[in-house]
């Protein structure tokens, strides 16, 4: 990477190879101290913290479809794209972070919210 392409992903931190993600397959990455839950789905790539917060369980172990994560102790969805829950229990959205693709490098920044 050169340094204009680090410039350009200033707050980013690579966190795997969009070759190694499987569509609908979450991936759970540490960015610092937070967990992160990395899908591909619908010809996107998303980042959304990865504990449900209902019950503190890791989302990356749960399954995706149509662009949601379901937490697997419970049932409640997340969407990918918002963080926001589509189904009790829980009421409070997750936080989602930007993503960026440089090559075959995905980027995330858990210092900004989306």
């Amino acid at each position: 990477m050169t340094s204009t392409e680090r410039s350009a992903v200033s707050g980013f931190v690579r966190v795997c190879a969009l070759s190694e993600l499987e569509d609908d397959t979450p991936r759970r990455v540490e960015v610092g101290d937070v967990p992160v839950s990395v899908v591909r789905a619908e010809g996107e790539v998303f980042a959304i913290n990865d504990i449900c917060s209902h019950a503190n369980v890791s989302l990356s172990e749960g399954e995706v479809e149509d662009c949601q994560i379901e937490c697997w102790l419970h049932g409640s969805s997340f969407d990918l794209r918002t963080g926001k829950p589509s189904g009790l229990p829980a009421t409070r959205p997750v936080p989602v972070y930007p993503v960026k693709i440089v090559g075959d490098d995905v980027l995330v920044s858990v210092t900004q919210e989306s």
